[in-house]
């Protein structure tokens, strides 16, 4: 079901949902609280969702979905755009802590062994993103390898996990900067 289909509440919990489990983590929020914070009755929730899992699988639909219209839009709208500034800005899409990344992120350290099938939706993303960089890598450096794209989503994770780290200071730019400069 497209989400513009889904009730107002459905759509109010998906988004309760989501926030949730940004802040909180997937295993530290459960319908219980989920219920509490969107303020609807359970038997709401299990009308519109079933199960936390069915919850779980379409926050992270949600959230890939808009990631994929944005990574579009870049690659291929924004054709006044250089191949360097569009990979900065598809960068910066994923290495921001308040973007729509953060939940898929999220998803690979915590449910990977507990949600199978809400996993294989970041993985099916990730996969998807690494083609799609894949591609304009090409359009540019007929060089460019699968591992190139491989490594530019493990400088996003790299960025990601260092933006996670209250120690650490952001260092976003010198790892993109490090990267175009291997694959120049």
């Amino acid at each position: 079901m497209p989400y513009s289909d889904l009730p107002q509440r459905a759509l109010s919990v998906l988004h309760t949902s989501r926030y949730l489990f940004n802040n909180f983590g997937f295993h530290n929020v459960g319908i219980d609280r989920i219920i509490d914070s969107a303020k609807i009755p359970k038997a709401t929730f299990y009308n519109y969702f079933h199960s936390k899992e069915r919850l779980i699988k379409m926050s992270l639909t949600f959230q890939k979905d808009g990631l994929k219209q944005e990574v579009i839009s870049i690659i291929y709208a924004q054709k006044d755009l250089s191949v360097t500034e569009k990979l900065r800005k598809v960068y910066f899409l994923h290495a921001d802590l308040n973007g729509l990344y953060h939940l898929l992120f999220k998803a690979i350290f915590e449910i990977a062994k507990t949600h199978s099938e809400a996993y294989q939706i970041v993985i099916d993303y990730r996969n998807w993103l690494i083609n799609e960089i894949y591609k304009l890598l090409l359009t540019t450096n007929t060089n460019a390898s699968k591992q190139d794209a491989h490594m530019f989503l493990f400088v996003i994770d790299g960025a990601m996990v260092q933006l996670l780290d209250s120690n650490s200071v952001d260092d976003r730019e010198r790892l993109l900067d490090y990267f175009l400069a291997q694959t120049g």
